[in-house]
Parts: C-alpha cells; sequence; structure tokens
C-alpha cells in the first residue's frame, strides 16, 4: 500500500490592514449578538413580542438567547472560531426559514444571510486553511 502524505497548507499571515479589518468585524459580530442575547435574556418587551410574532412562545425566548450567547462565545474564541462561526450559521438558518414561514418582507429574510456573510468574512480573511478549502477565482 502506498503512503500518502498530507500537504500543510501554508501559514501565508493576513497583512497588518487585513488582519485589523478581520479583528473589528469579528468583534462587531460580536458585539450584536451579545447585545441580541442578553435582550432574550432579559426578556425585553420588544424582543418577545418579534419572537412570539415569529411564532414561539414566550417561554422560548431565554432558551434562544442563551443558545446564541453560547454559539458567541465559542466564535470569540480563536482556536474554536470556525466551529463557532458554524453553529451560528446554523442558528441564522433557523432565523431565515422562521422569517420565510411568517412570509416577512425581503430584508427582514435576508438579514440573517447578510449578517452570516458578516460572520464569515472575518474568519476568511485571516485563515489560510479556510481559504484554501473556499478558492476565490480571480
Amino acid at each position: 500500500m502506498a503512503a500518502t502524505s498530507l500537504s500543510p497548507i501554508p501559514a501565508a499571515v493576513p497583512s497588518t490592514p487585513v488582519l485589523w479589518t478581520s479583528r473589528t468585524l469579528s468583534a462587531l459580530v460580536v458585539l450584536f449578538l451579545i447585545f441580541d442575547g442578553v435582550t432574550k435574556i432579559l426578556k425585553v418587551p420588544q424582543v418577545i413580542e418579534a419572537t412570539v410574532r415569529l411564532g414561539y412562545p414566550e417561554s422560548a425566548v431565554v432558551a434562544i438567547g442563551i443558545i446564541v450567547l453560547a454559539c458567541t462565545l465559542v466564535y470569540a474564541i480563536p482556536h474554536t472560531s470556525i466551529f463557532g462561526a458554524i453553529l451560528l450559521t446554523a442558528y441564522l438558518g433557523g432565523a431565515v426559514a422562521s422569517q420565510i414561514r411568517i412570509s416577512a418582507p425581503a430584508f427582514d429574510t435576508s438579514f440573517p444571510i447578510i449578517f452570516c456573510v458578516l460572520i464569515w468574512a472575518p474568519l476568511f480573511l485571516r485563515e489560510p486553511r479556510l481559504r484554501a478549502i473556499i478558492p476565490v477565482r480571480s
């Protein structure tokens, strides 16, 4: 049997402006998601109302807030950020499905998708292994 070797992906370090752009985007994403999770845990009336309008029981709001905060924590830790992005993508996929189910306006339906791009963009900018498996052709 022939031996196979895995060639390591070169560790190309992003330039300083790219790295700081990436960090800034990540920080904005994390701050928004913390705000979202905390408002759910604190049961802010507008958040409760919006969640109930989507068809979820009021009793589910705190659990949803805990889930988004847990996923955000995993995303915020550099060694687990890609796994966190996967978890947040699943969470936001549910948000898209919920918006479609109630026939929400196009912006409401597309916002979670746009936000998902904002979650993945910083990782794509700073992580050569991610760029290697999701090549963008020029």
